[in-house]
């Protein structure tokens, strides 16, 4: 595999996963009463006019808020046009699809394995949690469909620095039990490997990533003919240090930006730098550098995150400083 140019970055974690929805206000209240994301990090309205690329050229305006849970793993981007109304998949959904398939998550199931879905029929990974306390936690990684699985990691494996902890081949059935069984996958899991993230990565913890190849039908893309932002699973987000670094190491080996805010831009009370790539199969894979993060917004205080400071853990005081986002419930 070739290797990609000493360039030091830094992925500290899955930030978070976009969800393009119909509702968002009966979104956020399910995932908050049912999977523990109640940090509401910011609530915001605005024009997406860098993402015209994938909203057919034309700008959109959306309301967008960014949710968490303080046990731990990746957040939700809970995202709504404003002025149009959001296509579902035009094709029924199929385990391998090319995009984003499923959220991982940590939660106090019993058993191995869980499947559901949520409110909008978006489907979820449950995986028993190792906390003491036997409580649901944030985003612990995705499940990603792709049409070729050698091209796929070399993608993930070269700039995201994953390892393989699972290679096999196995029929629908051993893999989830609404597939059936008779279609044949090769399935890969991936795992973080870093152990000394900076900014919120204590609080995002490692994670991973399950490549699915239907190795016995063509799969098409979720969003084949809809707008990013319309319904489904509409981005993998990683929070990075270093990512003019990260951009110029893409760039040599063959991915680009089609995306980048170039210097900082302003999501509510949070700042930041942001771009996307698109993976083989086109699946979009946002990357953010965040540049302050709000403390106390009544009082203007922020935590500054530029410079050397994006390379370090933040003091445990911050992390526990998000609980005063708590929202129980929005209101419509």
């Amino acid at each position: 595999m070739q290797q990609p140019q000493n360039n030091k970055y830094q992925i500290n974690g899955i930030q978070q996963v976009g969800i393009g929805v119909n509702n968002l206000v009966e979104t956020f209240n399910w995932y908050n009463k049912y999977k523990g994301f109640n940090i509401l990090v910011f609530d915001d309205v605005a024009n997406a006019q860098l993402m015209t690329k994938y909203t057919g050229n034309s700008v959109e305006q959306r309301r967008a808020l960014l949710s968490l849970n303080l046990n731990g793993g990746g957040g939700l981007e809970i995202w709504q046009f404003t002025k149009r109304k959001p296509l579902s998949q035009k094709s029924p959904f199929l385990w391998g699809s090319l995009g984003i398939n499923a959220l991982i998550l940590k939660a106090n199931t019993k058993t191995a394995q869980s499947y559901e879905q949520d409110l909008n029929g978006n489907w979820l990974v449950l995986e028993p949690t190792t906390d003491k306390k036997n409580t649901n936690s944030g985003v612990a990684g995705v499940v990603i469909g792709v049409s070729n699985m050698e091209k796929a990691l070399t993608f993930y494996r070269q700039l995201f620095k994953l390892k393989i902890t699972s290679d096999k081949t196995i029929m629908g059935n051993e893999f989830y039990t609404i597939s059936g069984g008779n279609e044949q996958f090769r399935k890969v899991e991936l795992c973080s490997t870093n152990e000394n993230p900076g900014g919120f990565g204590t609080l995002y913890g490692k994670y991973k990533l399950v490549l699915l190849e239907c190795l016995t039908a063509k799969r098409t893309k979720i969003y084949e003919d809809r707008y990013w932002g319309d319904l489904g699973y509409i981005h993998l987000c990683f929070d990075v240090f270093n990512l003019e670094n990260l951009k110029s190491t893409a760039a040599n080996v063959g991915y680009h930006f089609t995306v980048d805010s170039a210097d900082s831009f302003n999501m509510g009370a949070a700042a930041g730098r942001f771009a996307y790539l698109e993976d083989p199969d086109g699946t979009l894979i946002e990357l953010v550098e965040t540049h302050k993060v709000p403390i106390c917004k009544p009082l203007n205080l922020y935590y500054n995150l530029r410079g050397d400071n994006g390379n370090k853990p933040v003091p445990n005081w911050l992390v526990k400083a998000l609980a005063i986002h708590e929202k129980r419930k929005l209101k419509k």
